[in-house]
């Protein structure tokens, strides 16, 4: 079985990963506060967490991996924006339920068009209302929180190993950060579990009155009820190492002490747009719908090219985006699409692909090993290889067939590329020779560049003097039904002739072959090389 070795925040190093069940391996990432569209860095923990899962999946089996992502349905930014879109003596309720809904939706369609698989479940906050008020109730009950003027409130200086996960004490939290001052606490630095709601927005009735969860309380209340007082992994982006992280570890080790919550923490860094820190200000903030559909005149992004350049960069190193690197990356995939069309995947991904990504999340090195295997011409290992992390997969392939030609045609000509290839790779000149003969009587133009090879269907690349030929003599012998018929061939070729008393003459003009002439050349053009293996 592969070794995983993985960075565990906790501990600041790379150790080896150990699930505590082999059979059941469990993982928790922090979601999205669903109000407004994702923007490009919420999703970059998305794609790593995914790439995580589906490395767990390949070593432990699909069916011994549980990854529960969240949602925060219940959130002050939600009341905000619900009350901003509804105005004074609006329905807010209804609106925060349309409003978290349709953004919930929004999420979801955006990060399966970067390929991120759903996770195995996907809790909502206000699902889990009275386990957050259970666990708040043992809190208060351990003296590890109190309750005051309709609030529940932690005890940050009654948990000693506060501070253990991002590595600072309690005091130079204080002296550091910005800290809420509030009468009803016993100190700056205790933070709320439940607070009061008024009648105007979301609110549960609790021990403490009418009111709603603090945010660290979501998580810690549902990781618990669906994997249990400790789980494998815990993960989100290193800005939510602090508060959010360490008060969930605070809360959930004094709530369920049986159990030491998450044994591995994972961090990723954090993302730039052209090496500048994005931001409206800026200019350069964007949601990755804009970057899909396009934006302030820019064209848009495939999926799969955004996902391309956020696993170019390591998960623990900040990552630049840029116009050049999606360049580069479209490039790339279009050429490994070019390998991979129509052939079958090699049974298992190469081993040096998946040791990459075993060696905590090294995604760059991964690619630098799907690099290869293209260079070597290994089709099968790269779709194979290039599937652990998310690539070349059918459902984000639409984007790079954006020639207008039909799915038939795209995967003979990517069949016969491949075949080029390897040919060129073991020096059978004659038989890719054969091939680029054969693209060229089917009216394909070819062009190899260091971006990589396109095609397309040209008027032109046909030699029309066989056609010619065919028709002349036809005329010439007198043969209406045989004339008929190489009429018919030449005009699927896109070689007309316009006057048939006169076909001693040129052909009067050129357009583009008939799809199905090219697709029966290129299935013809196989089967001879077929026959040659």
């Amino acid at each position: 079985m592969t070794k995983i070795k993985l960075h565990n925040t906790l501990t600041r190093r790379k150790e080896d990963f150990a699930p505590i069940e082999p059979d059941n391996v469990r993982m928790y990432v922090c979601g999205p506060t669903v109000y407004d569209r994702a923007h490009l860095g919420n999703a970059r923990p998305v794609v790593v967490f995914d790439v995580l899962y589906r490395l767990l999946r390949h070593v432990y089996g699909p069916d011994h991996v549980t990854y529960v992502r969240n949602f925060t349905d219940v959130d002050d930014k939600i009341n905000a924006r619900a009350l901003e879109n509804v105005g004074e003596g609006g329905d807010v309720n209804a609106e925060i339920a349309r409003l978290t809904g349709m953004t919930t939706q929004w999420f979801l369609d955006d990060m399966q068009a970067l390929g991120a698989l759903d996770p195995s479940q996907m809790p909502r906050a206000t699902q889990y209302i009275p386990q957050m008020i259970a666990m708040i109730e043992k809190l208060i009950a351990e003296g590890y929180a109190y309750a005051k003027d309709g609030h529940a409130l932690f005890r940050v200086r009654k948990y000693a190993e506060y501070g253990k996960l991002s590595g600072r004490s309690v005091d130079d939290m204080i002296a550091g950060a910005r800290v809420e001052v509030a009468p009803y606490k016993e100190d700056p630095m205790d933070f709320v579990l439940w607070k009061p709601s008024s009648d105007d927005l979301p609110g549960w009735d609790s021990p403490w009155g009418r009111g709603r969860p603090g945010w660290h309380i979501e998580c810690s209340a549902m990781s618990y009820e669906l994997l249990g007082a400790e789980f494998d992994i815990h993960g989100g982006g290193n800005d939510l190492m602090f508060p959010h992280h360490e008060n969930e570890m605070a809360q959930s080790c004094c709530a369920h002490p049986e159990g030491g919550f998450a044994k591995f923490w994972l961090h990723n860094e954090m993302l730039q747009v052209e090496g500048k820190k994005m931001s409206k200000s800026l200019g350069n903030f964007f949601t990755v719908h804009d970057l899909l559909e396009g934006h302030d005149g820019q064209p848009g992004v495939p999926g799969e090219v955004i996902r391309f350049v956020f696993l170019s960069t390591h998960y623990r190193k900040p990552m630049d985006w840029t116009a050049e690197k999606a360049r580069e990356a479209e490039a790339t995939l279009r050429k490994w699409r070019g390998l991979v069309a129509g052939i079958e995947p090699a049974p298992s991904p190469a081993p040096e692909v998946t040791h990459a990504l075993a060696d905590d999340l090294n995604t760059a090195g991964a690619i630098a090993a799907l690099h290869k295997l293209a260079a070597e011409g290994d089709a099968a290992g790269l779709k194979a290889s290039a599937a652990l992390v998310g690539l070349l997969g059918d459902d984000l392939g639409d984007w790079a067939n954006a020639s207008g030609y039909d799915d038939d045609l795209v995967d003979l000509v990517a069949q016969l590329l491949a075949a080029r290839a390897e040919a060129r790779k073991n020096k059978e000149w004659s038989k890719a020779d054969l091939i680029r003969d054969g693209f060229k009587e089917a009216g394909i133009k070819v062009k190899d560049s260091p971006e990589g090879t396109t095609w397309s269907i040209e008027r032109d690349e046909i030699d029309s003097l066989p056609f010619f030929h065919s028709v002349r003599h036809a005329f010439q012998a007198g043969d209406q039904r045989k004339l008929e018929e190489a009429l018919e061939v030449a005009r699927q070729a896109g070689i007309v002739f316009s006057d048939r008393q006169s076909l001693d003459v040129a052909p009067a003009w050129r357009s583009e072959p008939e799809p199905e002439y090219v697709k029966s050349k290129l299935v013809s053009l196989i089967h001879e090389l077929n026959e040659i293996r």
